[in-house]
């Protein structure tokens, strides 16, 4: 599949205080939740919100299917990021986000400390989405990946790739991160740097599936965000630099329909002998 570009605002927010005159009136991104693999925190500052876990609307884990993306249609954009100006960038002293060489590309000089860059446009209820992901500096339980249904006030999904190898997803409403998916090992999420992955996300209703190399990685439901914009975001976590680049993204429609279990159970017939 090919990949997309749109005009676009970038969301730069590193959790330590950055004055960047240039991001006024972006909402806050939330670092994400250390639960696996452990960060050490500063006492006095609190870089990693509570991780909570969802008791109200629990999720339910979906039964593969032979087809991972099913009902994918048209093409809605592509973006190569060959235009700044349809990016919202930024740099500061610790944390940049800049569009160059036709890639949007996510640089944190250490951490803890969260950079994220969103798009403005379109609001996105069912879609597939795919990008490349590429890291030149990554390692241990730094982190980066995809935001997306993403609202003003800090409310996304965070589908995270740590970088020794292991995938999360996370929903995030006013900064508190709830734990949908707890970290699991993959094969196809690189460990380290350099390296590169195609990451995939398909979301249609309350279903959303979460693919890397074209590969499934898990899928469930979650019925609370519906709409919101696409984004990416990197994640230093101690002292050393995180580099990050995300190229080739290509969003496409998607027309499909869920099947729904029957609430009346079918009844297996005994069988009996032939006379």
């Amino acid at each position: 599949m090919t990949f997309s570009r749109h005009r676009s605002w970038t969301l730069i927010l590193p959790l330590v205080t950055l004055a960047l005159n240039s991001c006024a009136g972006l909402f806050p991104v939330s670092t994400p939740a250390q639960t696996k693999p452990p960060a050490s925190e500063t006492p006095t500052i609190v870089l990693f919100p509570p991780t909570n876990t969802p008791t109200s609307f629990p999720t339910s884990g979906l039964v593969p299917t032979t087809e991972p993306v099913p009902g994918v249609g048209s093409l809605l954009f592509r973006d190569d990021f060959g235009d700044a100006a349809l990016w919202n960038v930024s740099t500061s002293g610790a944390a940049s986000a800049r569009v160059e060489n036709d890639r949007l590309t996510l640089s944190l000089t250490s951490g803890p400390l969260t950079i994220a860059s969103l798009r403005s446009e379109p609001s996105l209820g069912d879609f597939y989405a795919e990008v490349t992901a590429s890291a030149s500096l990554c390692r241990g339980s730094d982190q980066y990946g995809v935001l997306f249904r993403a609202a003003p006030g800090g409310t996304y999904y965070r589908f995270i790739l740590a970088c020794d190898g292991n995938i999360r997803l996370e929903r995030v409403r006013g900064g508190a991160a709830d734990i949908l998916q707890n970290w699991i090992p993959s094969g196809d999420a690189p460990p380290g740097a350099p390296a590169e992955v195609k990451i995939g996300v398909w979301v249609v209703g309350t279903e959303m599936r979460f693919l890397l190399n074209d590969r499934l990685q898990f899928s469930l439901r979650d019925p609370i965000l519906h709409t919101g914009t696409l984004g990416f975001f990197a994640y230093a976590s101690g002292a050393t630099p995180v580099i990050v680049s995300f190229s080739e993204l290509e969003v496409y429609s998607v027309f499909y329909v869920s099947p729904t279990p029957s609430l009346t159970p079918s009844r297996t017939p005994t069988p009996t002998q032939s006379p």
